[in-house]
């Protein structure tokens, strides 16, 4: 997480728990709706609100159950080149068809002709 995103490993670490019980899309939305307030009882009452099992969130919360998978997301983001957030990687499939040639990097929030510009950059150009 960025600095100023102190709360987002929590955060990320709530959601995965609430996918172990079926409910991370759930949790995804409150945390989105809720960005202000992601310190741990917030979470708590996040879980609640949604019916999840408490004592198994708090348990998974508490324990760190999603922490390694986590911070290897993170390190692989850092590898890609990920600097902020959000970040686009715009590009083709390369020839065995399991891995994409980046063309393009788009960092931050950007308005929709950023994208459509750099789509149709990417389209009209040679396949390299």
């Amino acid at each position: 997480p960025l600095p100023m995103h102190r709360q987002a490993f929590k955060a990320a670490e709530a959601a995965r728990c609430a996918a172990d019980q079926g409910k991370f899309w759930e949790m995804h939305a409150q945390l989105f709706h809720n960005q202000g307030a992601l310190e741990v009882e917030a979470l708590t009452r996040y879980a609640e609100a949604l019916g999840l099992d408490l004592p198994k969130f708090q348990q998974c919360l508490q324990e760190g159950r999603h922490a390694e998978a986590i911070r290897r997301d993170l390190e692989e983001g850092r590898r890609a080149g990920v600097r902020g957030t959000p970040t686009f990687f715009l590009g083709f499939l390369e020839s065995e068809g399991t891995r994409v040639k980046v063309q393009k990097v788009i960092v931050g929030a950007q308005p929709y002709t950023a994208f459509k510009e750099a789509i149709e950059s990417l389209l009209a150009a040679p396949k390299q």
